[in-house]
């Protein structure tokens, strides 16, 4: 009974297939690819899957297990300082084995044995969830906010309209009403003769802009002189009360 005997033989002695087998996994992990016949290379993947675990754990004992099989130190400890950067996040099937083909001397099917890279699978997995998960609600959220911005557009030009045309309308009235206030203003009063001057009594409104102070001067001087004109001299009274005199003899 083969109890605890796992392995092929490969119609090898022991001593040749674990020479052979030492020889293509130190291969292996020292160029990360080999090929080799698909019997052989499913036999390499547990050779190439004990001495990363042994890696991963990284201590001493670790390190003299792996230097028991691989007889080359810089191989040894180049796997030990990359194992948990690269192989950290995985548990398990550190390598691949993909198919070539038969070989043209025997017909024998040969594949490719390789290590695999951690963080290729670690973005894949991440961008599943994320498509899984985030993208439902992504795309509901998308569906809800496209008709309340549609919504919203209409609305804000219908508030902005009719302010602008309100403002328009107010800044219309405001120009009319202060036009036909200053035209009020500057109607020009006729005097006459007979009319005694309104300069005594209503006191005198400046209509006139700042920019003309000499035109201010010439009207005051000729509204202090009108009422000049209309007193009498001494000598048209003296002829008046003459004339009365001549009247009253004449009755």
């Amino acid at each position: 009974m083969r109890h605890r005997k796992a392995g092929l033989k490969l119609n090898r002695t022991p001593s040749h297939r674990q020479a052979m087998f030492r020889n293509m996994v130190t291969s292996l992990l020292k160029h990360e690819r080999i090929r080799t016949t698909g019997a052989k290379a499913m036999e390499v993947r547990r050779w190439a899957d004990r001495l990363i675990t042994l890696a991963k754990r990284g201590d001493l004992h670790a390190r003299r297990q792996a230097f028991a099989i691989v007889r080359e130190k810089e191989v040894v400890h180049k796997l030990f300082e990359n194992a948990n950067e690269r192989f950290g996040a995985v548990s398990g099937g550190y390598t691949r084995v993909m198919k070539l083909g038969t070989r043209p001397g025997d017909a024998a099917p040969m594949s490719l044995v390789e290590l695999i890279i951690a963080e290729d699978t670690k973005k894949k997995k991440a961008k599943k969830k994320k498509t899984k998960t985030e993208g439902k609600q992504t795309k509901k959220a998308t569906a809800k906010k496209a008709p309340a911005a549609v919504e919203d557009e209409p609305a804000d030009k219908k508030e902005k309209a009719p302010s602008k045309i309100k403002a328009k309308t107010k800044d219309k009235k405001e120009v009319a009403e202060a036009s036909a206030e200053k035209a009020s203003e500057k109607k020009p009063v006729v005097k006459t003769k007979d009319e005694p001057s309104n300069a005594e009594t209503e006191p005198a409104v400046d209509d006139t802009p700042k920019d003309e102070p000499v035109k201010q001067i010439e009207v005051a001087s000729n509204n202090q002189a009108a009422p000049d004109e209309k007193k009498d001299t001494p000598d048209s009274t003296k002829k008046k009360a003459a004339a009365q005199k001549s009247d009253e003899d004449e009755k």
